[in-house]
């Protein structure tokens, strides 16, 4: 499966009273493992940014003023994404400017050209519900390290979206099954062995595909963790 996910800046809030883009960056990942095929573009917006926008991203009239307008990268982008699944924080923000920057080319909305939307944010909410659920509010409980986002940039934000969407999404962190009972309850039934070796057990090898899954799971834990996972270490040899 091919994921991009996506970031823009932009010189204010509203693209239909004249906001334009300015920046937009993807984050390849292709069976949940970052690829580094990302895609960044700085765009001169042909306006100045409102002064809030500025300060959020601090991407100057001068230093945009030299970059491709949009229509210059539009068919890169477009073919780019073509068939990819996209993941945007706060999707109707970043697609309210690319619809809009696509119509001005005549071409159909942003997301017809792509297969699937995630919503990380709108995620985020299902799972933390009452709680902030801003990029760094996500980086934070989640264990991302984000200390370098001085400002916002959409490369920078869309490669701390993908390591935020893959804690989201890494499943099952223990292989522990509770069962509810108390320590001590129906202590001989759970402390009984039983020999495997009295069943006829098939072998069923993962396809290349699952392994691939697997491995992108896993190092997702390994950023998470900082390190190497228990899953990728050595057995220790019994004693």
């Amino acid at each position: 499966m091919r994921q991009l996910i996506l970031d823009t800046e932009t010189t204010g809030l509203n693209p239909r009273t004249g906001d334009r883009l300015l920046e937009i960056g993807c984050v390849e990942l292709v069976n949940r493992r970052l690829t580094g095929n990302n895609l960044h573009f700085y765009i001169n917006p042909e306006r100045d940014s409102d002064p809030g926008a500025l300060a959020v991203h601090g991407l100057t009239t001068e230093f945009l003023s030299d970059k491709p307008k949009f229509a210059q990268i539009a068919e890169e982008l477009r073919e780019y994404c073509r068939g990819a699944e996209i993941i945007i924080h706060n999707a109707a923000f970043d697609l309210g400017f690319l619809d809009m920057e696509f119509g001005r080319l005549g071409w159909p909305a942003f997301m017809t050209h792509c297969d699937g939307l995630i919503d990380t944010l709108l995620r985020a909410r299902e799972m933390f519900p009452g709680r902030r659920n801003s990029l760094d509010a996500l980086c934070e409980r989640l264990g991302v390290n984000n200390a370098h986002r001085t400002l916002h940039g959409a490369l920078l934000d869309a490669e701390l979206l993908a390591d935020v969407y893959l804690a989201m999404t890494r499943g099952q962190e223990s292989l522990v099954i509770d069962t509810g009972a108390e320590s001590g309850d129906h202590a001989g039934a759970a402390g009984e062995r039983i020999a495997l070796s009295q069943f006829d057990l098939p072998v069923i090898r993962a396809a290349d595909d699952e392994v691939a899954l697997h491995d992108g799971v896993l190092d997702g834990i390994d950023k998470a963790v900082k390190g190497t996972s228990v899953w990728r270490r050595e057995p220790a040899p019994a004693e």
